[in-house]
Order: C-alpha cells, then sequence, then structure tokens
C-alpha cells in the first residue's frame, strides 16, 4: 500500500542556507539620550518598547507578523514581516501616526516632576529590503541604508525644531512604491527629499515628513544642513551587529 504525503506547507518551509529575507524594517532612536541620567535613560526605554508595541498593536499589527525588537541601546528595530495584516501602507498611516500621538499623550502626563529629562522624542526610519540571518544577529545592506538614514544630521536638526515628538524619514523605496500614490492617509505632500546619504558607493535620498505649519525657510535649512565627517564616518552601532530574533517574542519588546 502506498502512502500518499500531504504536500508541505510554503509557510513552514525552512529558509534556503545564506538566502534573506523580505522586511519592512522601522528603527526608532530616542533625542539625546547620552545626556540623559540611566535610571532615565531605563525608564525611556521601557516606554519607548512598550509604546512602540502598543502602536503596532493598534494597527492589528501582532507578535506573530515581526521578529522579536532588536535594542539598539538608545533604540530599537523592528522587522516586519511581508503579510497582508501588516502592509507598508498600514505601517505609514496607522502605526507611525498611533506612535506619534501615544508620545505626546506620554510627554504631557510624565511620570515624574522633571519633565525635562523625561520627555520621549523620536527619530524614526522606514525602509524596506532583504535581511540576512545568522548565529549573531541580523545583517544587510538594507540595514545599512536605513541607519544612515535615521542618523542623518538634517533629520537630527528636523527633531530638534520640530514641536511634534516624533520625526519620521522613509526611504526612496518607500516613498517610490507607497507614498507617491497617495494611499489612504498618506499625503505625498508631506515628504520631501532634504536628505542624502551613501552606501556601499551609492548615493540614496531619505525623505523626511514635514508638517504643514514647517515653512519654507525651516525645510530650505534642514536640506542644507550636513555634516561630512559624520556622514562619511561608519556610525558606532553598524560595526556591532544588532542581534535580531526571528518570529514572534516572548515579551512585549
Amino acid at each position: 500500500m502506498t502512502r500518499t504525503l500531504p504536500p508541505a506547507r510554503l509557510d513552514q518551509a525552512p529558509p534556503a542556507a545564506g538566502l534573506p529575507r523580505h522586511r519592512a524594517i522601522i528603527a526608532v532612536d530616542i533625542e539625546q539620550s547620552a545626556s540623559r541620567p540611566d535610571l532615565v535613560k531605563a525608564e525611556l526605554r521601557r516606554t519607548l518598547y512598550d509604546l512602540f508595541d502598543q502602536a503596532l498593536r493598534s494597527a492589528g499589527i501582532n507578535r506573530r507578523h515581526r521578529d522579536r525588537f532588536t535594542d539598539r541601546g538608545d533604540g530599537l528595530l523592528a522587522l516586519i514581516h511581508p503579510v497582508d495584516q501588516a502592509s507598508k501602507p498600514v505601517l505609514l498611516n496607522r502605526a507611525v501616526p498611533a506612535l506619534s500621538e501615544l508620545l505626546a499623550h506620554y510627554n504631557a502626563n510624565p511620570p515624574r516632576a522633571d519633565r525635562l529629562h523625561q520627555q520621549l522624542r523620536v527619530r524614526v526610519v522606514m525602509h524596506a529590503g532583504e535581511v540576512h540571518y545568522d548565529g549573531n544577529g541580523c545583517f544587510g545592506e538594507a540595514l545599512d541604508i536605513a541607519f544612515r538614514l535615521l542618523d542623518a544630521p538634517g533629520v537630527k536638526k528636523m527633531l530638534r525644531t520640530a514641536a511634534d515628538p516624533l520625526t519620521l524619514v522613509i526611504s526612496g523605496d518607500i516613498y517610490r512604491t507607497i507614498v507617491r500614490h497617495g494611499y489612504d492617509g498618506i499625503d505625498p505632500r508631506a515628504f520631501r527629499p532634504l536628505i542624502r546619504v551613501h552606501v556601499a558607493g551609492h548615493r540614496y535620498p531619505g525623505w523626511i515628513h514635514t508638517p504643514r505649519n514647517t515653512t519654507q525657510l525651516h525645510v530650505t535649512e534642514i536640506a542644507s544642513y550636513k555634516q561630512p565627517a559624520l556622514l562619511t564616518s561608519i556610525p558606532h552601532h553598524l560595526y556591532s551587529r544588532p542581534h535580531c530574533i526571528q518570529g514572534s517574542d516572548a515579551r512585549s519588546g
């Protein structure tokens, strides 16, 4: 009697050795983290993890839709799986605005009297691409591009001068494939190509979300704000590979 084996499920097939996996990439960095006392840093880190997880959940993106958050000391890295529930438009028009609102609420109601140290303001980058995994974590050019955009001096300057607690920069790929089409809740006119970074000999544009009350003079200042030494050097976190863990995690972070 011949046994017929059930067909293999594609979602359970192990990845081929050495091949990358496509991920939506969101990295978040806390403003002026190095200037805070360690106890304040600890509280802000816990708060960031909690608020970001809440923002994703409010958009219908749960732990099974992403890898475990990767810690970056003064921020975190989220790698979102390419599933219908976690599409890039949903990340842009629901998850990121939700995080901004949660941050604003937290800053208006700090847990301690010292509001200056307790203010939680962040830079956020969104990109997408192929991510490699090994025994030490995740790596790849797509992550290099995202981190360079996140750490660009123009993005930092935009956050320092902005009233909002969140400054968003997106890659050219995200602008071209998502934003410019004007999906529901996404206004292409609110994004401007104000920065450009170099990775592996190539230039990559970064589109910064500029609120409606941003003046043209402010935009011009951001676009012309450069620090060549920072742009040409590799940030420390690119030397120390983030420890990415695939699949859902056992805790909220």
